[in-house]
């Protein structure tokens, strides 16, 4: 059973039930489902060859989901466009997924008529708040479709998605998710009392759904017959008035968004009886925030660890593993039931309880393969495990306990941003000789970005000018936050750069290195 079978089941089970409240609209399961099979049939009409990507860049909306269970309904996959990135970087995604057909939300008509020319393979460009004058009016098109599921035959190894990673290049790389995959994660999920709601329950959502974890917090909790209440995009104020007025009873943020939260001049004026679950995850979290948090909004809270390559579940910290006296609140929780987590060396040797090494996992929720990437695929599923690049020990009751990164990658906020990505923007500069870009300790983002930078003999540049400049090539989040100006970056015999030498002064008084 894939997730078209199990929404035709809810819609038949309960279809006056609420699914979806975004923007004070309330959307039912009959709703939801009856414009997804339109939209299933209006793809199938615009003659979209078996498998072939549905690319989706938009603010999170009803449509989303529409778009994403029509899509898995006639054997095509979404991809989830960060709508944070720069036009550049969205043409070059674009056209790396070969795919016919774009949905694009209002905020990104002039993102896409920018590049529409260099655009190779799009046909079809779908206005997903319609108002266009050429392109198609996502309305119209859906509602002149029939409304009854079409007859497709789908298969397990079916892809559904594919969501975008940095890549150590600083190229983005298409992870394929498919649909038995996400069978087994689900059912993951429900064995380990993740995302544990039902009818009764309410779940919010301001998670981008370019993420694995926005679909995810989404999708699981529909699947299980909640109602979700959708933002748009995150804003303070606003997620706490629908936590009180909306009577939430389920919510997961990344630490930079309950930061945030906690800042609210009113966050303690309000009533959070409804709130029963917090999940976090993404980044790491302070333990003074953490504790805050719990005498603020008074629940259980539950860490989630995983990625995009996962399905978003390597382990969790259970409510109960919070307890101060427990002393596991560094720790990202056990493995997932299901799954087996080992530690090793460089060499692949497995290390012992204690003893730093890499995350490696064997699951049956792991992606297929990176989109046209064989090489990067093999190296992160070399030897039958999954490689999280992740640096962690387990203790001897079997927490994981994450140290540090195997890989170069920055976590900002919940957004994964590789070096490389920035330093080719800034290195294009033309008084800039050399550059390295490191993540630094950040209160309210976990990690800031860095960058450390050589300029060229004679030349003077700002740290405006450098951080300006940087906004200008790539997406806002990936721009460094800050600039150091050197001399000469440290170097290795062969040339690599030692990141660790230009880290190490900002993480010296840090408990963890990430």
């Amino acid at each position: 059973m894939y997730f078209a079978d199990t929404f035709q089941q809810l819609q038949n089970t309960q279809p006056d039930h609420p699914a979806l409240t975004f923007e004070g609209q309330q959307i039912t399961y009959n709703e939801l489902i009856k414009h997804s099979w339109q939209v299933a049939n209006g793809l199938l009409g615009l003659g979209l060859e078996r498998q072939e990507r549905v690319a989706h860049l938009a603010k999170n909306s009803p449509e989303f989901f529409e778009i994403f269970i029509g899509a898995s309904a006639s054997a095509f996959a979404t991809a989830g466009v960060n709508w944070r990135l720069a036009g550049p970087e969205v043409l070059q995604i674009l056209n790396s997924t070969e795919n016919s057909t774009l949905f694009v939300g209002k905020d990104f008509y002039p993102t896409i008529e920018a590049i529409e020319g260099e655009l190779t393979f799009i046909k079809h460009i779908i206005a997903i708040d319609g108002g266009h004058e050429r392109w198609i009016d996502y309305t119209s098109w859906r509602d002149e479709q029939p409304a009854t599921r079409p007859d497709v035959q789908l298969e397990g190894d079916d892809d559904v998605l594919q969501l975008y990673t940095s890549g150590t290049t600083g190229l983005p790389k298409g992870v394929q998710l498919t649909n038995q995959g996400y069978v087994n994660a689900f059912d993951a999920f429900v064995a380990n009392d993740i995302l544990a709601v039902g009818p009764e329950d309410v779940f919010i959502n301001v998670m981008p759904l370019f993420h694995v974890g926005g679909i995810n917090l989404t999708v699981v909790p529909l699947l299980r017959g909640a109602h979700v209440n959708l933002l748009a995009e995150f804003d303070a104020t606003r997620v706490l008035d629908t936590l009180t007025n909306d009577s939430i009873t389920h919510a997961l943020f990344v630490p930079a968004m309950i930061q945030m939260l906690l800042q609210e001049p009113r966050v303690r004026e309000r009533d959070y009886s409804s709130l029963r679950c917090l999940y976090y995850g993404a980044s790491p979290i302070s333990e003074s925030v953490l504790v805050e948090a719990g005498e603020v909004f008074g629940c259980d809270f539950m860490q989630l660890y995983g990625a995009t390559e996962n399905y978003g579940i390597i382990s969790k910290l259970a409510p109960e593993d919070h307890a101060p006296e427990r002393k596991k609140l560094r720790s990202c929780g056990k493995p997932a039931a299901g799954s087996e987590v080992k530690i090793v060396d460089t060499e692949g040797n497995t290390l012992p309880n204690g003893e730093v090494g890499e995350i490696l996992l064997k699951s049956s929720w792991v992606l297929k393969s990176y989109w046209r990437n064989p090489e990067a695929t093999e190296e992160v599923k070399a030897g039958g495990w999954y490689h999280t690049g992740d640096a962690a020990y387990l203790d001897d009751e079997g927490f994981l306990f994450i140290k540090d990164r195997v890989k170069d990658m920055i976590i900002t906020g919940g957004e994964n941003v590789f070096p490389a990505e920035v330093e080719n923007a800034v290195h294009s500069h033309e008084d800039v000789l050399d550059v390295a870009v490191i993540g630094i300790p950040d209160e309210q983002w976990g990690e800031a970005i860095k960058a450390c930078v050589v300029l060229r003999p004679g030349v003077e540049l700002s740290e405006a000018d450098i951080i300006t400049y940087a906004r200008t090539q790539i997406a806002g989040f990936k721009a460094p936050k800050s600039i150091d100006f050197i001399e000469e970056l440290p170097r290795n015999p062969s040339g690599k750069i030692l990141r660790r030498e230009l880290r190490a002064p900002y993480w010296a008084d840090q408990s963890r290195g990430v």
